[in-house]
């Protein structure tokens, strides 16, 4: 059995290599990149206007943003679930294995590259969000806490996706998988307050894990009171990446049994 350095010096070749890969394929890179800001970009100067978020707010800009930095997350996950199902289908696993790359290596490669373009996809995002006059507030302190809840979301969805890509029998399937991780900002406080939604809805809105997520970012980076509320992200974050990992090296070594 490899030992830990093995491991990650496996898993360190494994994320150049799905880099790599990426830079091949720039046409869905960019489209994930560029998705988020358009929507951003419809929400602000198509919905804005209509769309009432409280009297706390000086535009509607100030309420989305956050929103779309957590939607972002979700369509750049959605490359990793294409890329292991893509993997799997095309018989690499096989010669990875000759070599002894074991299958989290391999799955962990698809991770991190993943993260990184989250990285500097949310970058852009971001530096787009300033350009159209979002005006963060944040103390150092808030900036770290935003890091760190958009980072261990960004790395749990991005597991998330790795499952889903080792479940799906064709990256096709992979990718329309993935488009219910990217429907969840949706129904919760990332585009209109919660309470503005029907009544049936509040219960799911207020307690899936996007919600708390959202609400620490715009509370954090617009330096409002946050309760709880980066703890919880913390906590479903941390839960959904123990599942997602686990579930993973299950769903690994019945594929390639």
């Amino acid at each position: 059995m490899s030992d830990a350095p093995g491991l990650l010096a496996h898993a360190t070749v494994m994320t150049g290599r799905s880099l790599l890969i990426s830079r091949r394929n720039i046409d869905a890179v960019i489209t994930s990149m560029m998705l988020p800001i358009m929507l951003m970009l419809i929400f602000v100067y198509f919905f804005g206007g209509a769309i009432d978020t409280g009297t706390q707010y000086d535009s509607y800009v100030m309420y989305v943003v956050p929103g779309v930095l957590f939607l972002c997350a979700g369509f750049g996950s959605a490359t990793t679930a294409v890329g292991v199902s893509e993997d799997m289908k095309g018989g690499i696993i096989d010669r990875f294995r000759t070599l002894d790359i074991g299958g989290m290596p391999i799955l962990a490669g698809h991770v991190a590259a993943s993260t990184v373009r989250n990285l500097v996809s949310t970058t852009l995002v971001f530096a787009v969000a300033l350009l159209i006059g979002f005006r963060p507030a944040a103390t150092p302190a808030g900036w770290l806490a935003v890091a760190a809840v958009l980072l261990a979301y960004i790395v749990a969805l991005s597991w998330i996706s790795a499952a889903i890509g080792l479940l799906a029998r064709t990256p096709e399937a992979a990718g329309g998988f993935t488009f219910f991780m990217s429907f969840l900002p949706y129904p919760s406080s990332a585009f209109v307050p919660v309470d503005s939604m029907p009544g049936w809805l509040h219960g799911f809105a207020d307690h899936q894990p996007v919600t708390p997520a959202i609400e620490s970012l715009r509370g954090l980076l617009l330096d409002q009171p946050v309760g709880n509320a980066p703890w919880t992200a913390l906590t479903w974050a941390a839960g959904i990446l123990l599942v997602a990992v686990a579930l993973s090296g299950v769903l690994f070594r019945v594929r390639t049994r």
